[in-house]
Formats: structure tokens, sequence, C-alpha cells
């Protein structure tokens, strides 16, 4: 195949294409309009500025949009045309409705949840299975907090809540790992920078912060039978920057202090401890330490209080806000101080709020947001110049993840056939495992984005290079997309079957003439000219990004 001649092809292609008030109205949480508030708000802001936002997206965006944040995926040739043939007023609430109920929903949610928490720091199946099992009944937020900090021990074998450990096992040889990325991940405060001195622009985060906060995990250790321990004692010194030994007290971020209750112990006493430790990381079948004090569920404790719990809640709301942004209520997301406010901070307040109403369930608070007009905005802007993206007065072009663009590419490439409307829940379960599975190794080889995305070389070799790609996503079988075009007399109707199958519409009349054009010049070669046709469309900016 000419790979040479794609990029031309694909950038040919691609230039053708184109609260308060209300809460105190209603006083159920569960029926609060915070998307109402959302708008309000924003509404509000950028009227004082003099922006005028950007319209409401149409169908065709909407579904595609709505389809990848909340099931992971691109929607099928056949849920696009039904929505948009739909004359119902509030079909736009029953797609989402719809898909935060499909299977889809929890596996989407799932990876979510690992590609936050783990970043490029890949996990094993187990772990996914947990997070599946959580996102499947919208496990409230502080209880996943509470499993991954003290992971059940004492379950049945096949019990997947177990695995919630390994949040923490891939982390646990270093203190430090465990304690920066639990503050950052879970309060959205990265207090490193206080591992040396006191943070020189912050006043909020000094060194006793940063060396309390690591003493939660200064006894945390492994067990030769892969379980998570707390040895009985473990110390945390750290020298001032004015040269001051101390001994660290454990503290949380707000300055809430442990005490660990002193208890004399003989040296008979300590030396079967010792003894307890080695052996259980030594022998698998060696007695789990078990002190009566832990500090990790003493940072369970004193983070959920109620005075202090705003700092989880707070932060996987601004997670979650950034998630449909693309950009947080608080930019970075791991920069929450004093410092550094809100760009519109009654929204944050308000969402945090009905989050914590709601029982910490993400669901809710998710469905929220994607109502809202402000999600909904096109993310083309008529005038010379963009409003910056915290004006949230347009949508933004989002990079897809990994798993998105993998199990995307599938959908994009498969024969329509493949994904009919009326296919029963039970087989589209099915189907949605079997996808998650075959995208899996795919996805395994794109880079996960990071706010300043461009794609990798990786990513680029991948495409022109691999086997893979020739021989599964453009293969000519009657089940891909390539073998029901080959079945099409008309290149019109094939050049149309592709453009819907991809992007979910109809190609502008410039776009069929140019790929009608490409097709006919090569009838002495169809097959190679559909595939490269294809290949042109999936590596196109349109089908890699959430715009």
């Amino acid at each position: 195949m000419m790979f040479a001649f794609r990029s031309a092809l694909a950038a040919a292609v691609f230039s053708l294409c184109v609260c308060e008030n209300l809460f105190a109205e209603n006083n159920d949480p569960a029926s609060a309009a915070l998307s109402k508030l959302i708008d309000q708000k924003i509404d509000a802001a950028n009227q004082d500025s003099n922006l005028t936002p950007a319209p409401l997206a149409t169908d065709a965006v909407i579904i595609r949009r709505t389809t990848l944040d909340l099931a992971g995926r691109i929607p099928t040739v056949a849920e696009v045309r039904a929505y948009l043939e739909d004359p119902a007023p509030d079909k736009r609430r029953e797609l989402v409705e719809r898909l935060l109920n499909s299977p889809d929903f929890a596996f989407h949610q799932a990876n979510w949840f690992d590609e936050t928490l783990m970043s490029e720091n890949r996990a094993d199946d187990k772990w996914l299975q947990y997070l599946r099992s959580a996102a499947a009944e919208d496990r409230p937020w502080d209880q996943m907090f509470r499993e991954m900090m003290v992971p059940p021990t004492d379950v049945a074998e096949d019990d997947v809540s177990q695995h919630a450990k390994t949040f923490l096992k891939k982390r646990v040889r270093e203190p430090d790992d465990m304690a920066n990325d639990t503050s950052r991940l879970f309060f959205g405060v990265s207090i490193n920078c206080a591992q040396c001195h006191d943070h020189p622009l912050v006043e909020d985060w000094k060194q006793d912060h940063y060396f309390g906060f690591k003493s939660f995990f200064a006894r945390t250790f492994l067990t030769k039978s892969d379980k998570l321990a707390e040895k009985f004692e473990a110390e945390v010194k750290f020298k001032t920057t004015a040269g001051e030994d101390k001994q660290a007290k454990m503290m949380f971020l707000t300055g809430d202090t442990v005490d660990e209750p002193k208890v004399e112990k003989t040296k008979e006493v300590r030396e079967a401890e010792k003894k307890l430790i080695q052996q259980a990381t030594k022998e698998k079948d060696a007695e789990l330490p078990r002190p009566d004090f832990r500090p990790r569920e003493q940072l369970v404790q004193v983070a959920l209080k109620p005075d202090n719990q705003h700092f989880l809640a707070k932060s996987i709301v601004n997670r979650v806000w950034s998630r449909f942004f693309g950009h947080g209520l608080v930019h970075p997301l791991d920069q929450m101080h004093s410092e550094n406010p809100a760009n519109h901070p009654e929204i944050l307040a308000a969402a945090t709020q009905y989050l914590i109403d709601n029982g910490y369930h993400l669901k809710p608070l998710i469905r929220e947001i994607v109502l809202s007009d402000a999600y909904a905005r096109s993310s083309q802007w008529r005038d010379e110049k963009p409003p910056y993206v915290d004006r949230f007065a347009m949508g933004q072009t989002r990079v897809l993840s990994p798993r998105q663009y993998a199990i995307s590419l599938i959908i994009a490439t498969s024969a329509a056939s493949r994904f009919p409307l009326d296919m029963p829940a039970e087989e589209w379960a099915k189907q949605r495992l079997n996808l998650e599975k075959q995208s899996y190794s795919l996805a395994n080889e794109l880079e996960l984005p990071t706010e300043h995305f461009q794609v990798s070389v990786d990513e680029a070799l991948l495409f022109n290079n691999s086997s893979r790609i020739q021989n599964d996503l453009l293969r000519t079988s009657n089940d891909r997309l390539v073998g029901q075009m080959r079945s099409q007399d008309s290149p019109i109707e094939q050049v149309t079957t592709a453009f819907w199958n991809v992007y979910g519409r109809e190609p502008n009349p410039d776009e069929l003439a140019a790929c009608r054009e490409y097709l006919e010049s090569r009838s002495d070669r169809t097959d190679a000219a559909i595939q490269q046709l294809v290949w042109a469309l999936i590596t196109s900016p349109e089908l890699r990004f959430n715009y």
C-alpha cells in the first residue's frame, strides 16, 4: 500500500471537512437543577464581559460528543440516524439517560478512573475489574477512596474489592509516591514542593504538611502474600530549611493532626512485632500483622470529617468538570489552594455541595453537567479570537483517550450492519465487552494525551507501518467497512457510506466530489483505493478529537 501517499490524502480530506437561589426553591437535592445554575452563572459572567457565547451545537455534534463522553466511543450509524430523525423535544435528556444506564458507561467510567489514578502506570485486569464493579453500581467516591486507602483483606478470593489495593501497591516502594499521588489525585493538592521547603508562593503548604501527610504512609508495606499491611511503628523525620531536626506529626492538609496513643511496650513485645513483619515479607503463609493503630485508617477518618471533606469532594468535582469541558474550574487540577482561586467559585461550591448531598455518587453530578447548555455549545467560533477556555463560552476540542480512540476505530471500520439499533440489551452488553477486549492492545500503543497533546512519532508510525491497521481495520471481509464499500457499485454510495461510518454525517459537496474523483481515477485497483480512502478518514483529526 502506498503509505507515503496517505498523509497527503488525509490532509486533503481534512482540509475539506470542516444557584443558590435555585436550590433554595427546591429543597430536594436529588432533583435540584444544578445544570440551570451552571448556565445561569456562566451566562451572567459572560454578559458582564460583553461576551456572546457560541450557539448550541448541532444534533449531529451533540450525539457524537455525548456518546464519546459517556460511552467512550463514537455513536453507531444507526444511533446517529435515529437521533437526527427523532422529533422529540426532550431527546437530548433521553440520550443522556440511555447512555448513563448503558453498559458502555460503566466501561468508560472505569477507564476514566484508571487513566486518572494510574496515568501511564498501567495496571492489571484485576484493577480494572474492581473499577468496573464500582462504576457499574455508581459506588460513592468517598467509599472508593476508603477502599483504596484501606483495602479489605479478609474477603473471598473472588471478591474484586480486594484489588482496590492496586492504587497503593503500584507505589508502595516509595512513601513519597504514595503521599504525593494521594494528595494530588484525591485532594487536588500537589505538596511535593514542600518536601524541601515551605512553599515560596502559597502560604497554605509548609514542610510540616508534606512530612505530616507522608507519615500516614510510612508504615505501609506489601507482604509476601501480596497484601497491603502496616508496620507497628515507623517515624518520619526531616530537617527544616533553618536546620532544625523535627519528627513529623501525622497531619492532614487542613493542619489537623492525629496523635498516636502512647503504648508502653516491653523489649520482648517489640522483638515479636519485628519478627512478625519480617515473616510477612518473606513467607506467603505468614500471619498478617494487625496493629491496633493504623495510620491510613486515621487518614481516611480525618479526611472525611465534616469540616475536611470538601477537599475530597471539590477535587473530584473539579476533575469531572475538566473531563467534560477540557479545563478545570480550578486549573491546573492539582493546584487547588488559596493563591489559585476557582474561575467560577459559585459553581464549584454548588457542585461540591450537590455531590455531598447525593452521597458522593458521581452519576447525578455527571448528568447535571452534561445537560447544561454550557456543555452543549458549539466548538466553532466565528470571530477572529476565541475566548479563553475558562469562560466556557464555547465547546472545547478535546483529544480522545487511547481507549476512546481504539474502540472508535473498531466501530468506524466495521460494517454498519454489525450494530443494528434493535440489538437486544444483553447482546449489546456482550458486544461492548468484546469491543473493550479487542481495543485493549491497540489502546496500549497510543499515548495518553496531556494538556499540550501532539500526535507522537510512535502513533504516526503505527498507522503508517503496522500490519494491524492493514490486516484488521482495513480488512476486506464483509464485516468491515471496506468490505461493505466493495459491495457497492457507485463511488458516490461508497463515499457516503464511509463518511457516515467514520464521522456520522453526510460528506459535503466538496468532500464528495474529491473522494469520488479519487475512487474513479483508481477503478483498476478498487480495493486499494477504498482502503486508502478509509485510512485517510480514520487518521484525520475529525475522528481523533471530540469536538
